[in-house]
């Protein structure tokens, strides 16, 4: 690793926008520090200094140690930090949203919580597996059995390729191995998927429990995200493997969609569709207002009282 000089600890208006900043960072078997204002990075290979303004996010993966020092910097420049497994496989915890705002939040509440905005992300969500068809004048209903049939004949045909006998999705969440092998590859898969939805979502300052098309479970709109890509990535993956026979199955299929996740950067895709679907341009500036029934928000810091404003 190469060794640069520390800088020193920026101010918060010298910062530059998420825009200009770096995305994600992920980092393991590694102990994590500061020097000035860069978070220091030392493993076996030497110590490398990463300027704090430069990170957006700090994914830490397995073998990760990080100290006082560096969370007091990282909490002084607005980093995102979250404890994941192997590239992102997993989601255990997280420190501080991306955002110092609310605005993507907000958005996300508002989407959810109105019927004819709710139902125009869930259309849209449909409507991005079917890239080279119209189906805008189809009801939601109606793009519900669409894509049920579209994943039926994605299962038909990958077992067919991988000649693996299939029966449909079935499996207990409270006895997995008593799953067919191929399903317990899908799972196995899936929850991969979960796990990066999640550290997305996290990480942009939205809530994984605001789902439009699922509700009413704690990660519904990282399932609503994971389903994006299922079709593309875990189910070739787990039918190729299954037909392979190949022993420990599980812990196989978690290697390697952990490095396809790596090649095909779909933790980029991620934030993108993310933001495409809840209508994100990225142009929030941190700014604290007042909440008003009839202005929606008024300035904050001026005395609505006698004696004029105050700061």
């Amino acid at each position: 690793m190469s060794i640069q000089n520390g800088m020193e600890k920026p101010v918060l208006n010298e910062l530059p926008t998420i825009s200009d900043r770096m995305t994600f960072i992920y980092l393991e078997h590694c102990k994590i520090s500061r020097e000035d204002g860069a978070v220091t990075v030392k493993d076996m290979e030497g110590v490398i200094h990463i300027p704090a303004a430069a990170i957006t996010v700090l994914l830490l993966g397995p073998g990760t140690e990080i100290s006082h020092r560096a969370m007091e910097l990282i909490g002084d420049t607005g980093i995102s930090v979250i404890w994941v497994g192997e590239q992102g496989v997993r989601y255990y915890a997280h420190g501080r949203a991306l955002n110092s705002h609310t605005s993507l939040l907000a958005k996300q509440a508002r989407l959810v919580s109105n019927t004819r905005s709710h139902l125009a992300v869930v259309r849209k969500m449909y409507e991005m597996r079917f890239i080279d068809e119209d189906v805008s004048g189809l009801t939601l209903q109606q793009l519900r059995g669409r894509e049920g049939a579209r994943m039926r004949k994605i299962y038909r045909e990958q077992a067919k390729l991988n000649n693996v006998e299939w029966y449909g999705r079935e499996y207990d969440t409270e006895d997995f191995s008593s799953g067919s092998p191929v399903n317990q590859a899908l799972s196995a898969g899936n929850v991969c998927l979960y796990g990066l939805a999640t550290a997305v979502i996290t990480a942009l300052g939205c809530s994984a429990g605001l789902g439009f098309i699922h509700v009413g479970h704690e990660f519904s709109f990282a399932y609503d995200i994971a389903d994006l890509y299922k079709a593309e990535i875990t189910i070739p993956l787990a039918f190729r493997l299954a037909g392979e026979n190949v022993p420990d199955l599980p812990n196989v299929v978690r290697r390697q969609v952990r490095d396809i996740f790596s090649k095909t950067r779909i933790l980029e895709r991620m934030v993108k569709d993310i933001k495409y679907l809840l209508d994100d341009s990225d142009n929030s500036e941190t700014k604290i207002a007042l909440w008003d029934n009839r202005e929606d928000i008024v300035e904050y810091g001026k005395s609505y009282g006698k004696g004029g404003d105050y700061k």
